[in-house]
């Protein structure tokens, strides 16, 4: 029985008598407790049974059964990509609740991605001290996923829906609610930001981040004061954290003060963008010795701007945070919009290499290909949160090395 996929499998005694059994079927409808059934051949020639315990123990698969134990902190299927990855291409992932505690099914492109992936996780915490790997191989040949949202993810089709609130996404592996429901509701609001970085750069804090910055204000220097102002540096910091005031200074045209959120987003900020290249100068980001910015008439006020990223959804932007890159990520797109239209919003700002317009969970996104990363860069601070045909554009970095 294969349940995720309300299919059967049934072998008949010889190969005639399956032949006889789907000639006689294909001039009757079968039907089973008032559903109507289809019957074909399988690809299997032969079914074997064997103890599922030994079978996950003894037969490495591509799919991996997960348990995590010790699960202080929520876990979902992009914190499991995140983990996972690293050792080789994660086709899908589905998360589900049994007696043994929180699950998932992690499926692999290839045998040997999740055998390495087992002997190097095994045993491993995603947190410090909780969230503890406990691998094995499952004996299932395929995994079925419905719905892309936090508890199941098919990264071979992104266009899958995010489900019906209230449902459980993939019942035939087991009650997704539960305990992973109810954590979720509230989990990443108290879970520490150092955890939800974690998390996002698949369990460590990357290079040079210790998670343990007080200090919320950044000073930058070497700035264009021909072409740069409060909004253009808006838009590059808010992919770090929430901004709550930027003070250009007067008496120093190429410097600025942005007061972050706290002061583990003014710690992304200062690791990732030091050094990043804008409008012909290469940025000095570092932490300033003020507090914060007083507010005044040469102040400018966002922490009620609805453009902060990270309002919403805090841990799941996270995973965006990186250095400038070649590439850009847009969405909040009108549904029309095409290729050339945004090669058109975007050229001016330099020589796009590729460019892809594509849909998923029902919304147009689009990824840009530029030459270098300053020109990214400068696509992204003055087009970010720019209005296009009724919509707000949201740009980020993205990672992807090519389209």
């Amino acid at each position: 029985m294969l349940r995720a996929k309300n299919q059967a499998l049934l072998q008949m005694q010889d190969i005639p008598s399956a032949v006889n059994a789907l000639q006689f079927y294909a001039n009757v409808q079968p039907s089973i407790r008032g559903r109507n059934v289809y019957v074909q051949f399988s690809s299997h020639q032969e079914l074997t049974t064997m103890d599922q315990n030994q079978a996950r123990e003894d037969e490495p698969n591509r799919i991996l059964l997960v348990t995590v134990h010790h699960m202080l902190y929520p876990i979902t299927a992009d914190v499991l990509h995140q983990v996972f990855s690293p050792h080789g291409f994660v086709e899908k992932i589905v998360t589900f609740q049994k007696s043994a505690g929180f699950q998932a099914l992690i499926q692999y492109q290839s045998r040997q991605s999740a055998v390495t992936a087992r002997s190097t996780l095994q045993g491993r915490n995603i947190y410090d001290g909780c969230c503890q790997l406990d691998i094995q191989f499952s004996n299932l040949d395929e995994l079925q996923v419905n719905y892309n949202n936090d508890r199941s993810r098919d990264f071979t089709n992104p266009n899958l829906p995010t489900e019906q609130k209230g449902r459980s996404s993939q019942p035939g592996y087991g009650d997704a609610g539960g305990m992973h429901s109810g954590a979720r509701a509230g989990g990443f609001s108290q879970m520490a930001n150092a955890a939800a970085i974690a998390a996002a750069f698949g369990g460590g804090l990357p290079p040079g981040i210790t998670g343990t910055n007080e200090r919320c204000t950044v000073l930058v220097a070497n700035l264009n004061p021909d072409r740069i102002d409060e909004d253009k540096m808006f838009n590059l910091f808010s992919i770090y954290g929430n901004i709550v005031r930027i003070k250009l200074l007067r008496n120093k045209p190429d410097h600025a003060l942005i007061q972050m959120g706290d002061g583990f987003q003014a710690e992304l900020a200062v690791h990732f963008l030091k050094g990043a290249m804008l409008f012909g100068k290469r940025l000095e980001v570092n932490y300033s010795k003020h507090a914060n910015i007083t507010q005044g008439a040469d102040t400018h006020e966002y922490a009620n701007s609805n453009l902060n990223r990270f309002n919403r959804n805090a841990a799941k932007n996270y995973r965006y945070c990186c250095s400038p890159t070649k590439m850009i990520h847009l969405s909040t797109l009108p549904q029309d919009i095409t290729e050339e239209e945004i090669v058109s919003l975007l050229e001016e700002h330099g020589t796009i290499v590729n460019s892809k317009v594509f849909e998923m969970n029902g919304k147009k996104q689009a990824l840009v290909q530029f030459e270098t990363e300053e020109q990214a860069t400068e696509a992204l601070v003055c087009k970010h949160a720019s209005p296009l045909s009724g919509s707000v554009v949201r740009i980020s970095f993205s990672q992807l090395q090519n389209i």
